[in-house]
């Protein structure tokens, strides 16, 4: 059973604690900031590749490396480490961003630029996910139940951020480690709520509608039923979920992780299927980590289907990672062709890639 406390920071924000027990109601939210940012993202429209860009130039004032004394999403209330995030019983909590790249609209605030080209206002919002309280804890290295948990609130964030008006896309995504850019080291993620679908799920939404059209189910759906049958590239499938090398992989050691079922979203996830996924999950993250004995950044981005009211029978929840180690020494960074293009050119083999993960021995807990 999920429980959950809703509090408002002295700056304004939003803080949501979860739990699998009761949370004491007498919790206060704290923040290092007194006073609302009171700053706009605007968006402007790139007329080459039809999709519009967001601007939040005020971001550069946010945290970014802070010394190790210093630690923003420490659960304590001592005044010389101001902090987001309670001293309590709770285990995971969600809280508006700072510095978001998208957020509501603010009261008076200045309307988007006029420029050469269309702009818009930056509307949408940005949260912060603190997985545990453990500062020196990974994703990866959570029980079980606590992964559940994190699906479960990951759910009700996409829920309870994606009824809002002129919300259409709810991405949860993790950046782990300084190499992928994170800027604080206690394992956190954070979603993201745009106001239109953006480049790339609209672009794998409109393939998903198409097949759908075609063969009546998912290609996600179809994919998996392959991937299964053929064998190779398989990390982990249980009863309910599955985590593979996809035989398309762009990126050294990528790995998919989805329900079997499809599913829209995290909410549409049974009880069995919830607790399968999160071991597809763990099981992923430990042969990451136990690849070369070290914690590999990657990039986690889960994909669920559009918030606009209407039915998606062609969505498969589902996430994508991208670790971008090539070797233990050597980053993977996109070419040429690559950022020029937008055509991958891959000099490993998916299978090869799989086989090292498949090698890797770990225990779930």
């Amino acid at each position: 059973m999920m429980h959950s406390l809703e509090l408002t920071k002295p700056d304004g924000r939003r803080l949501t604690l979860y739990s699998r027990q009761p949370i004491d109601p007498a919790l206060v939210a704290p923040s290092p900031f007194a006073e609302p940012l009171n700053a706009s993202a605007h968006l402007r429209w790139h007329p080459l590749r039809g999709e519009w860009v967001t601007y939040a130039a005020f971001r550069q004032g946010r945290t970014f490396l802070p010394p190790p004394e210093y630690n923003p999403l420490a659960a304590t209330t001592r005044a010389d480490n101001p902090t987001e995030v309670p001293a309590g019983a709770w285990d995971v909590a969600v809280f508006d961003n700072r510095f978001p790249s998208l957020a509501a609209l603010v009261p008076g605030a200045n309307p988007p630029p006029q420029m050469i080209v269309a702009t818009a206002p930056g509307a949408g919002h940005c949260e912060v996910v603190v997985f545990t309280q453990d500062p020196k804890a990974s994703l990866g290295g959570l029980p079980l139940p606590h992964i559940e948990l994190l699906m479960q609130v990951w759910g009700d964030r996409t829920q309870q951020v994606g009824s809002r008006d002129g919300i259409e896309y709810v991405l949860p995504f993790e950046n782990r480690g300084a190499e992928v850019g994170v800027t604080l080291h206690h394992p956190h993620g954070q979603i993201y709520a745009y106001p239109v679908v953006p480049p790339v799920p609209a672009r794998m939404q409109q393939v998903a509608q198409e097949h759908f059209q075609q063969a009546g189910r998912g290609v996600l759906d179809l994919m998996i039923e392959n991937e299964r049958r053929d064998g190779k590239r398989m990390l982990y499938e249980g009863p309910h979920a599955v985590a593979f090398v996809p035989v398309c992989a762009r990126y050294p050691y990528e790995v998919w992780i989805a329900p079997i079922k499809p599913v829209a979203g995290f909410a549409q996830l049974g009880d069995e299927e919830r607790a399968d996924l999160a071991r597809a999950l763990k099981t992923v993250l430990l042969k990451y980590d136990g690849l070369w004995d070290r914690p590999l950044p990657y990039l986690m981005a889960w994909y669920q289907a559009p918030t606009d009211g209407q039915p998606h029978p062609e969505s498969h929840l589902h996430a994508q990672l991208y670790p971008p180690y090539r070797t233990k020494d050597r980053l993977k960074y996109l070419a040429g062709t690559e950022i020029a293009a937008g055509f991958f050119a891959m000099d490993a083999l998916p299978e090869e890639k799989a086989l090292e993960l498949q090698q890797v021995q770990v225990v779930l807990s």
